[in-house]
């Protein structure tokens, strides 16, 4: 399928300008996607199957780099940022999910806004995001999340609010009376700046039936993201890969994606993550092994040629596959993070106590050039020797 906006972007020209790896032009498999990225042609989700299946990952990797380089250079991004979860009280008991708690549970808990911000407070005068998702609460409105995020900003003017997943946005909307649009609209007049992309799972209803039974639908989803993006808020989106999907599923899910994109254009990042099975109720997940990971890393940079940014989620994948991965395709490892419960609760062991410069050398120690940016990419700051020496404009659409 043609794509008239990957025809006419400045990376997809830069590629026939740069040398091509052997281990692509040694593969037919391989120059085929690298051919329909270079004429400017949509990768099928029938060769991203076959991508998926069938090219070595050596190549797959080289290829992802090629087109990420093509975007970005050596630079890899990150920000300073704060995770704070609002509650783990949740109306849903999602199979997957080792943070959910019911409200009579003794670690259940609900932060008011006054926690909420003084949760924020020891790292104000360092970070600019804070990115803020929680539990589907029984009795928490559109009101009650307005009056969390007017707090903040008045306390924290200068601090870009993530927060709210779609299907919290749409229990939100239920719960208030609201249309999800309505409710949106709300938050983002009180101080929601973006929406994180998490809940998308595996967009194909079957494979959530089971696995996130009463979430929203694949469609709410799409639907939801789209009413952020046509108010001007930019969003992220995700895949949980590894549970029960098959790679048909996976390359579906991505074509959702970015025909979403063509649509509304907001989507700034993708993050995919495997799942992590410690804690949880799906002990027939097929989990994914370190080669997959880098494996499905690599191919979402290949199919999603209308979405900005790739993010390596190193509190999912960790430190040593993060550095892997920005070498595979990904250009962003996330931020600082400060404090995290819900992937600690799943079972990962990643420090989330990093500051700036442990992140820049963790991109440095994979022969790549840091950059700190803020919330939406627009301001960017290259990391060199824990100073930062130069300031420039990203070109999102690029």
């Amino acid at each position: 399928m043609a794509s008239p906006h990957i025809a006419n972007s400045v990376w997809c020209d830069r590629i026939n300008t740069m040398e091509l790896p052997l281990s692509v032009l040694g593969n037919e498999l391989l120059m085929e996607a690298l051919d329909s990225v270079m004429s400017g042609k949509r990768v099928t989700i029938e060769l991203g199957v076959r991508l998926h299946n069938h090219a070595p990952l050596p190549g797959l990797a080289a290829l992802a780099k090629l087109i990420k380089s093509s975007r970005y250079g050596d630079h890899v991004f990150f920000n300073e940022n704060l995770h704070v979860n609002t509650t783990n009280i949740c109306t849903l008991a999602c199979r997957f999910c080792a943070f959910r708690r019911g409200s009579r549970n003794e670690e259940a808990y609900a932060l008011s806004a006054e926690e909420f911000v003084s949760r924020i407070e020891p790292f104000a005068e360092s970070i600019d995001e804070v990115h803020a998702v929680g539990g589907l609460h029984p009795e928490w409105t559109a009101s009650d999340y307005a009056q969390l995020f007017r707090l903040t900003k008045d306390r924290f003017p200068h601090i870009s609010i993530k927060s709210l997943t779609a299907v919290e946005i749409k229990h939100i909307a239920s719960r208030s009376g609201l249309s999800t649009f309505e409710t949106l609209r709300k938050l983002n007049q009180a101080g929601l700046d973006s929406l994180p992309g998490g809940g998308a799972e595996i967009l194909v209803d079957s494979i959530r039936d089971r696995i996130c039974r009463g979430k929203e639908s694949s469609s709410d989803y799409l639907r939801i993201h789209g009413e952020a993006h046509e108010l001007g808020m930019p969003t992220n989106c995700t895949m949980l890969f590894g549970t029960i999907e098959s790679v048909e599923n996976r390359i579906t899910h991505l074509d959702l994606l970015r025909r979403q994109q063509d649509a509304t254009r907001g989507f700034q990042c993708f993050v995919p993550y495997p799942f992590l099975p410690d804690k949880t109720r799906l002990p027939e997940a097929n989990l994914a092994t370190a080669e997959e990971i880098i494996r499905v890393i690599s191919i979402s940079r290949i199919l999603l040629d209308n979405i900005p940014h790739i993010k390596a989620y190193r509190m999912n994948i960790g430190d040593h596959l993060a550095t892997i991965a920005i070498n595979s395709g990904a250009d962003d490892i996330d931020g600082t993070v400060g404090h995290e419960e819900i992937m600690r609760e799943a079972g990962s062991n990643t420090r989330a106590d990093y500051r700036g410069d442990d992140l820049a050398r963790l991109v440095s120690s994979s022969g790549l050039t840091p950059v700190l940016r803020n919330s939406d990419y627009s301001l960017l700051t290259e990391y060199y020797q824990s100073e930062a020496i130069k300031v420039r404009h990203l070109p999102i659409a690029g």
